[in-house]
């Protein structure tokens, strides 16, 4: 495994690298947003741990310019802010996860360790047609009636669960364990971010396909009349 971690406590930082390598994490480090986004652009990395908080471009930035340039790359968040909002727009630029400050290591690692689990699978399939949608599994792009869209890992994994059983509901706990892994402490609310980003995504493209929500059980395909 191989992590880039943007980070500009440097404290913090070593720390951090000195417990990914006696794990046998490859590691590199960088300590501002400019050198964090060269180095994701530069080499290929399995996951990126990224700081919100960082000088000369901050986290969001970063990020951004990330997902702009095709980089699918999983990133997880590590932030001071606490607030909903600064999570939310961190998971809309394109984040995977987010791990407020102050956190336990081990929890990192579990969340690092959920991000690149089914990211390691092989890929059979080339993708997954459910109504007037196509799903690509080399791409993460989704395409409908009125263009594609690029999908985030967690995006993707979600709607894959839901095309692969159009029929069948699908319960949030089963959504959560699949997507994140058994050993994740995700809440409800978080995997109900994540819908919410795909029906906008749905209605831009225009698709009769609907992610329908039961409650108190899961969700469920749509196909429209």
């Amino acid at each position: 495994m191989k992590v880039l971690l943007i980070e500009d406590e440097r404290a913090l930082s070593e720390a951090l690298c000195t417990l990914m390598r006696k794990q046998k994490i490859a590691v590199e480090a960088a300590y501002d947003g400019a050198a964090g986004l060269d180095a994701a652009l530069s080499d290929r990395f399995d996951v990126i741990l990224l700081d919100l908080m960082l000088p000369k471009m901050n986290g969001l930035e970063v990020l951004k310019n990330l997902r702009s340039s095709g980089i699918a790359t999983p990133v997880l968040l590590l932030t001071a802010k606490g607030e909903v909002a600064d999570k939310v727009r961190g998971l809309d630029e394109g984040a995977d996860d987010y791990l407020p400050k102050p956190f336990a290591t081990e929890e990192l690692f579990a969340r690092v360790r959920a991000l690149t689990r089914r990211k390691g699978e092989p890929v059979l399939e080339p993708g997954l047609v459910v109504g007037d949608l196509t799903l690509d599994f080399g791409t993460l792009i989704l395409t409908g009636p009125k263009g594609e869209v690029q999908l985030t890992l967690k995006e993707f994994e979600i709607l894959k669960l839901l095309m692969e059983r159009p029929q069948h509901v699908m319960p949030k706990d089963d959504i959560i364990i699949s997507v994140w892994g058994y050993d994740a402490e995700v809440e409800h609310n978080t995997l109900e971010v994540y819908i919410s980003f795909l029906r906008k995504k749905l209605s831009f493209l225009e698709s009769g396909v609907s992610i329908n929500a039961l409650r108190g059980v899961g969700y469920r395909l749509g196909m429209g009349d």
